[in-house]
């Protein structure tokens, strides 16, 4: 179970990284060169990233059920 969240939590890091550098250096390169074009790439490209980090953290959450420690209350 644990192995799960710390794969998880080593892919999020390393994909958002990635995500980020392709995002900040290879793209603009692609687009036009106006304001509002960027702005809007930039405002969708800042977005786009929580729907996989969301199905990755779904994923890892699913490893391990919360389990109260004996004697707390619920």
């Amino acid at each position: 179970m644990r192995l799960r969240i710390l794969a998880g939590t080593i892919l999020l890091i390393v994909g958002l990284v990635l995500y980020a550098v392709l995002i900040v250096i290879v793209v603009p390169k692609l687009l036009p060169d106006r304001t509002l074009v960027i702005m809007a790439f930039y405002a969708i490209a800042g977005i786009v990233w929580i729907w996989p980090a969301a199905l990755l953290t779904r994923w890892m959450n699913r490893a391990a059920p919360y389990h109260p420690p004996p004697g707390a209350s619920t």
